[in-house]
């Protein structure tokens, strides 16, 4: 083992690594960077692994104009599913098998801006139907740049935490989105904590940015507080402008792990979208070194893993499941849990393997 204990003591006695020490650890060996992690990560890090699911509530037209996005009604990309919000019956179905896959957190996601005054409305219905059902479920949304009283009657109806991805650098995100800013979606994030609500952001690697932009998002986040923090990669989608690019390497990952731990020594750190097409020597090594939750079952226009083998891999890298991750592993329901409405599926159909992030 390659432990820089200078690091692990600085970090733990509340030390905070800046832009160019995370410069300066990335051009080091790897196995110290990885290794570092590991102990930051088994010191202050949430050693009970946390999974969550979400359902595509609304499909397509976007608005918007990220480069990466299947969505957007700005790019010509065949196959991608086109529906307003989704009813109650789906939205129910999918959180009961999430239930019974051991996911304990649960979110709507909706493409767009931002959902008008009547999409709040059927989004809160749809939650205080869910939250009464299932009052054990934690339910989150991603539902674009909220304002402070859609974020008000979102939490009046029952939820606890508000997704806003920042994405990447602010420097970089002028160079894959121009129609939103970065400040906006800060404010979504700032509202929603005001507001009383939890927040989770972070980012999509993988889009041309540089290392340094990576590190960059991970300082953002740090001076957000954000707890829970997803990692997704880029998975190119013919007809987007990033059609094109090239599948990010499996080591920029696990150093993008790496830096995001010791720079948000306590935050979840989530597999997220793209993650499939990380080998899984990759995926237990990130496991290991600082990724201690995951987004469950598919994604927006994507496929994802089990949650259940989600739960296998975290025990099997040391960490501990949740109440009701450990019951649904006595009992186990195969198959993976699907975003789409028709809310449970085994794998993605052709059309729908494309990778959109909110």
């Amino acid at each position: 083992m390659s432990v820089l204990t200078d690091v692990v003591s600085f970090i733990t006695s509340g030390g905070v690594i800046t832009l160019e020490r995370a410069l300066e650890l990335a051009a080091g060996p790897r196995e110290d960077l990885f290794d570092t992690a590991e102990a930051v990560t088994r010191r202050m890090a949430s050693r009970t692994f946390n999974l969550c699911g979400i359902i595509n509530a609304k499909s397509g037209r976007c608005s918007e104009n990220c480069r990466w996005c299947a969505q957007s009604r700005h790019w010509d990309v065949p196959g991608v599913a086109v529906y307003p919000i989704v009813g109650d019956d789906p939205v129910e179905t999918g959180a009961k098998r999430a239930l019974s896959m051991g996911v304990t957190r649960y979110s709507l996601v909706t493409s767009g801006r931002k959902p008008s005054a009547r999409e709040i409305r059927e989004l809160c219905d749809r939650v205080r139907t869910l939250k009464a059902a299932h009052p054990e479920l934690e339910v989150c949304v991603s539902l674009g740049l909220l304002s402070k009283r859609d974020l008000e009657a979102l939490r009046d109806a029952g939820v606890v935490r508000i997704h806003c991805n920042l994405e990447t650098s602010r420097n970089f995100f002028p160079e894959v989105c121009t129609s939103h800013a970065y400040d906006e979606k800060i404010r979504t994030l700032r509202d929603s904590r005001e507001a009383g609500l939890d927040i989770c952001s972070g980012g999509l690697i993988g889009m041309g940015e540089t290392l340094r932009d990576r590190i960059e998002l991970a300082l953002e986040l740090r001076a957000l507080d954000v707890p829970s923090i997803p990692i997704n990669v880029l998975h190119p989608v013919a007809g987007t402008p990033l059609g094109g690019s090239a599948l990010l390497p499996d080591e920029d990952f696990l150093v993008t792990a790496a830096l995001f731990r010791l720079i948000n020594p306590t935050a979840y750190l989530r597999f997220a979208g793209g993650r499939l097409q990380l080998s899984a020597e990759t995926v237990r090594e990130a496991a290991r070194i600082g990724i201690n939750a995951a987004i469950s079952g598919d994604f927006l226009t994507t496929c994802g893993a089990s949650p259940l083998d989600d739960a296998r891999l975290f025990i099997e890298a040391g960490y501990e499941p949740e109440a009701q991750t450990a019951e649904a592993l006595k009992n186990p329901q195969e198959g993976t849990l699907s975003c789409a409405p028709c809310s449970v599926s085994t794998g993605c159909s052709p059309a729908e393997e494309q990778t959109a992030v909110s």
